[in-house]
């Protein structure tokens, strides 16, 4: 069965809103589902479930084209041979440390987070208690110098707090480069390089839970599930490429409260639709 043009809108739609909405501090999955709540696809909630983990791989594959110099663990030089990066392979290391706690809390409770927590109600309380959060910490650190300014000051202490913080995300409406990156300030990370080590540290989470929800759902797609998500995953990947250049200059001159405000306001929002309608 070919899909529908209102179905395409939908998916494209869907795909605008994870791209702009998985890196900047705000919740992929809690807009995902929220909105899925408004114009729902009309697919099985299993392969609903599995795309909007799955589309998210777009988002990612925007970061491996962006910051590929930073992240290939070697580089070419005289007659083409491969020199390995001391500083790439290191930061790896420290990544893979950091995604060790998410790692189990996923394994322990994503089938019971997934049954009581994906929820409007649980979402919304997400978005405000993080939002009040990042007002809060950034008028902390309004006046404080970061202790660490760039990646190579990580060290595996710094990346494992970082990964502790990533547990909080399984929860959606959390985010996890919210939770993330909340975290890094914390602990004294600069802005920049919190937000990089949250990109880098998206690529193995999000190739991980992928990996577990494509299981989990099987590879028998019908024509119409896998045009969706290559679909979804595409418009995600080209959104992201435009958003994570924009959230990398404005950080350089700003701080994350908006980010912080607009999760207050959206959570007053859903919560007044779902109480009124």
């Amino acid at each position: 069965m070919k899909p529908n043009i209102i179905e395409i809108l939908k998916v494209i739609f869907l795909g605008i809103i994870e791209g702009i909405t998985e890196w900047l501090p705000i919740s992929s999955t809690g807009h995902m589902l929220l909105v899925d709540e408004l114009i729902t696809l009309n697919m099985s909630t299993a392969f609903k479930e599995m795309f909007f983990i799955v589309i998210q791989l777009g988002a990612i594959l925007a970061v491996v084209v962006l910051f590929w110099n930073k992240i290939i663990p070697f580089q070419f030089q005289d007659r083409n041979q491969p020199v390995l990066k001391k500083e790439s392979i290191s930061l790896w290391f420290k990544v893979a440390v950091a995604c060790i706690p998410g790692a189990i809390a996923t394994l322990l409770f994503d089938d019971f987070i997934e049954e009581h927590f994906h929820t409007p109600m649980v979402i919304t309380a997400a978005l405000v208690v993080y939002g009040i959060a990042f007002i809060i910490i950034e008028g902390w650190n309004k006046n404080s110098t970061p202790k660490i300014l760039d990646l190579n000051d990580f060290t595996y202490k710094t990346a494992l707090t970082i990964g502790l913080f990533q547990v909080l995300s399984i929860v959606p409406g959390t985010s996890r480069s919210g939770a993330t990156i909340l975290g890094a300030l914390m602990i004294g990370v600069s802005r920049i390089a919190a937000a990089e080590f949250t990109f880098f540290l998206a690529i193995p989470v999000m190739f991980g839970l992928s990996a577990l929800k494509m299981l989990k759902f099987g590879f028998s797609f019908t024509g119409t599930e896998l045009f969706a998500l290559i679909l979804g995953m595409a418009v995600a990947f080209i959104v992201s490429m435009v958003v994570i250049k924009f959230l990398m200059a404005y950080i350089r001159k700003h701080d994350f409260k908006v980010f912080g405000w607009y999760r207050i306001v959206l959570g007053i929002v859903v919560i007044l639709y779902f109480t009124v309608f």
